[in-house]
């Protein structure tokens, strides 16, 4: 017996050097123990030298040698198909890293230039030279130093920087170069050295967001989507992995072209006879908005999860805490107390500063494109770069997918929100410069066809990373009602999921997504599941979180160093999230430990602001005042008042935590999809934001549980994942009835029903119970005659418990 190619469940680990397919084999036994039925891998092909994770991929056509190369993957996929278990794997369509010299393709390129054979797989604007910015300060300078050398390496000349970089030369120049002037030797190559600083305005290729090491591939050319696809086809027809995980597939020209003819290929592979069933399984790093849907056209089995990630999240927050939160962080930070105007001016800065040079391309395609239509004579390129700039600054999701009649129907409904939403900013006058371009959007503007495809394309190509880098980069981390709201995927300016809402969603899935992932922690997440989960109680008691917050700042005020009133907020907010389990007042040498991860994570919280530090211009000082200010209320001997007052606060509210975790593991684990278990988090998930939610995963001791008494979260995990196997159908087809509640705490649960041939699952989850926990009322007086719409009793059903989930009947 094999597994299908669809996933009963996932567990997804992080690759690296020091993690590699050999230590993945040792823990296949565990994962079967827990009850999983796919590894889910990081990308497996070679990346750069040393890399943490895998996407900066230098050659997508091997294995990554660092994790073992092909023999130790092979052998990975024998001892999971010795258990009947499968493998899906990260693959990277939209970019390559291009730092170093291991980049063979990109090395071709700079060494021949638009006559390379590779220069089609970049997005390069080859009207003038590759601009390289890899200096360190502008070229004259950098000349001057010394800093610039030519070489001998592995029988060629190339230009050395720094000691570290390899910049390959022309052919031509080869016989030459030891002899030649360096700086006439730098200007006869195919691209032009300049300082890092320059890219954001000068970049005449595409990158990964911000990132001057990650170039973008076209992988809407055939030629490129073979060569960079072959190993994954080859993969698959060998019965070696299951299905792929889709990065960014919003970085791409034509998601849902990439996506069928993906789909379209994989299909068309004849497997083994003893692999797995297909079809294989797709699923895609998709962000949605708030009721944007994804195609169902596109060939995938739905997104990667974030999705779920901020319906689940949201559920558990409390609507009530909106106002109040809002109104103790406006008065905390002296900012907005909505997030909207965060977001709009992240939008305003980013555009006109990390994005300028993308932004001028994309403005000069539509002029390009005007001058073609006669019905566009007086469209002005100023014109076009306010409105573009404009709409940039008000549009509702990462992309729109077509034109014409190739455009899904949401496409439409997009273009009348950024309708409504860019009036009140555009010049006086200039509305049917606005009409213009969402017209050629639309694919129903005038003009050369192929021009106004071009411009279409810069425009979706620059939407996607301005929502990616202006919110989720940068106002997230400027934002600070309640920092549980504010991760990858999620709606910031929205407190709450009404439970009908989340219903209504998961009926939505059911039908249309029953196979997509079911996410609640990522290698990409800002806070952990459990973080976000403790931070959550805090929406639910807004009044007394503030006076104890008052109280804690009258503590901090004497120890914070002119540190903003707005960073030692989120710090506090941090500090109550992530607080180790179990970690006491007096524990100096653990508190240390812990003041590390929160000094690192400040860092790049600061950084990622881009307010009082950045990664372009670190406020050292600043940063430091804010370092101090964690490392003295993290230390016993200057403030074990507070630490005190802090335990005796986070004893208050871990009860109503815990049992938010638990709600969050059952709705993973019951909802239509697949859910997937990121490393490490099948106990409590506190880690922050990457790298410390990328730690090394005690495995000895998580085997050592699960033999044993295992805590809670993972009893609940491995119960519900013998369930899904021992009831597969319920789970993968199964339907999603919601069940009425009724009585005076209808509020607080939710409850549905999976039948499937015969066989029905009950679901009931207890929400937001803080007051029951906090004021230590008995289950049967708290739930009252709150009863299922079959009449059971829910302090029957659930007593002190927050889940109930069970197999009720099987038909004959």
């Amino acid at each position: 017996m094999t597994a299908p190619s669809t996933p009963r469940a996932t567990y997804r680990f992080q690759f690296h050097k020091d993690f590699t397919f050999a230590d993945a084999e040792a823990l296949v036994p565990y994962l079967d123990d827990l009850g999983i039925s796919h590894l889910y891998a990081s990308p497996i092909t070679t990346a750069r030298s040393g890399s943490t994770h895998g996407y900066d991929v230098v050659d997508p056509t091997r294995i990554n040698p660092e994790l073992g190369g092909e023999d130790a993957f092979r052998s990975l996929v024998a001892a999971l198909r010795s258990r009947d278990m499968g493998v899906i794997i990260d693959i990277v369509p939209n970019h390559m890293g291009v730092a170093g010299d291991e980049n063979a393709w990109w090395n071709d390129v700079l060494t021949h230039g638009e006559g390379s054979e590779f220069a089609r797989y970049f997005d390069i604007d080859w009207r003038e030279k590759l601009v390289l910015p890899v200096l360190g300060d502008p070229l004259a300078e950098t000349l001057a130093s010394g800093a610039l050398k030519v070489e001998h390496n592995d029988g060629r000349y190339v230009l050395e920087a720094y000691g570290e970089h390899r910049l390959p030369l022309r052919d031509e120049d080869q016989a030459t170069a030891a002899t030649d002037d360096i700086a006439a030797l730098i200007d006869r190559q195919h691209y032009r050295l300049a300082s890092w600083r320059v890219a954001n305005d000068e970049l005449n290729w595409r990158r990964f967001f911000t990132i001057n090491d990650l170039a973008g591939l076209r992988a809407e050319d055939p030629i490129v989507f073979d060569a960079t696809h072959a190993l994954y086809f080859r993969l698959y027809a060998e019965g070696l992995i299951d299905g792929v995980r889709v990065d960014h597939v919003d970085g791409l020209t034509d998601p849902a072209g990439y996506c069928q003819q993906l789909r379209a290929r994989l299909d068309a592979i004849e497997r083994p006879a003893d692999a797995p069933a297909g079809p294989a399984y797709i699923v895609i790093e998709k962000i949605l908005a708030d009721g944007e849907p994804l195609s169902t056209d596109w060939g995938v089995d739905g997104t990667s999860g974030y999705d779920f990630m901020e319906q689940a999240t949201a559920l558990l927050h409390a609507p009530a805490g909106a106002d109040p939160l809002a109104k103790l962080w406006a008065d905390m930070s002296s900012r907005s107390a909505d997030f909207a105007p965060e977001e709009l001016r992240a939008r305003q800065e980013l555009l006109a500063w990390q994005f300028d040079a993308q932004h001028r391309r994309c403005v000069e395609a539509f002029a390009a494109l005007a001058r073609t239509a006669v019905e566009c004579d007086g469209l002005t390129t100023g014109m076009l770069h306010r409105a573009i700039e404009r709409l940039l600054w008000v549009f509702p999701v990462y992309r729109t997918y077509g034109t014409g009649a190739a455009a899904p129907a949401a496409d439409a409904e997009i273009r009348e929100i950024v309708c409504q939403r860019v009036a009140e900013f555009v010049p006086p006058g200039e509305g049917p410069v606005v009409d213009q371009i969402l017209s050629w959007l639309a694919g129903e503007g005038p003009g050369d066809a192929a021009l106004a495809a071009e411009a279409v394309r810069k425009f979706q190509q620059l939407s996607a990373p301005i929502a990616a880098k202006a919110v989720e980069d940068t106002a997230f981390y400027r934002y600070g009602r309640l920092l549980s709201r504010n991760d990858v995927g999620f709606d910031a300016a929205r407190m709450s999921l009404d439970i009908g809402d989340f219903h209504a969603a998961m009926i939505d899935r059911a039908r249309d997504w029953p196979s997509a992932m079911l996410a609640t922690a990522t290698h990409d997440h800002k806070r952990g599941e459990d973080v976000r989960a403790r931070l959550a109680v805090l929406s639910e008691i807004p009044d007394e979180w503030r006076v104890r917050v008052e109280h804690w700042l009258a503590m901090a005020t004497p120890l914070a160093n002119a540190v903003d009133p707005a960073d030692v907020y989120m710090l506090l907010q941090t500090l109550v999230g992530a607080w180790p389990a179990g970690l006491r007042a007096s524990d100096a040498r653990e508190l240390a430990a812990f003041a590390k991860r929160i000094v690192a994570w400040q860092e790049k919280a600061l950084r990622e602001a881009k307010l009082r530090s950045s990664w372009e211009a670190p406020e050292e000082a600043y940063e430091a005042r804010c370092h101090d200010l964690a490392l003295a209320l993290l230390d016993p001997a200057r403030s074990l008042t507070f630490l005190d007052d802090l335990t005796s606060f986070l004893a208050r509210i871990v009860p109503s935590a815990d049992a938010n975790s638990l709600a969050q593991v059952a709705l993973r684990y019951t909802g239509p999809g697949v859910p997937d278990l990121y490393q490490g988090t099948e106990i409590a998930d506190l880690s922050l934001v990457d790298p410390d939610n990328r730690r090394p995963v005690d495995y000895a001791k998580l085997q050592a549980m699960l033999d044993g008494t295992p805590p809670p979260k993972m009893a609940l995990i491995v119960r519900l994942l013998a369930m899904r196997r021992e009831h597969p159908g319920v789970f993968a087809e199964g339907s999603y009835d919601l069940i009425t509640i009724t009585g005076p705490r209808a509020a607080n649960v939710l409850a549905f029903n999976r039948r499937h041939d015969g066989a029905t699952l009950r679901c009931v989850v207890a929400l937001r119970c803080a007051d029951r926990h906090l004021d230590g009322i008995a289950a049967r007086d708290w739930w009252a005659d709150t009863a299922l719409a079959s009449g059971e009793v829910l302090a029957d059903l659930l007593g002190e418990e927050t889940v109930s989930v069970e197999i009720l009947h099987t038909d004959a």
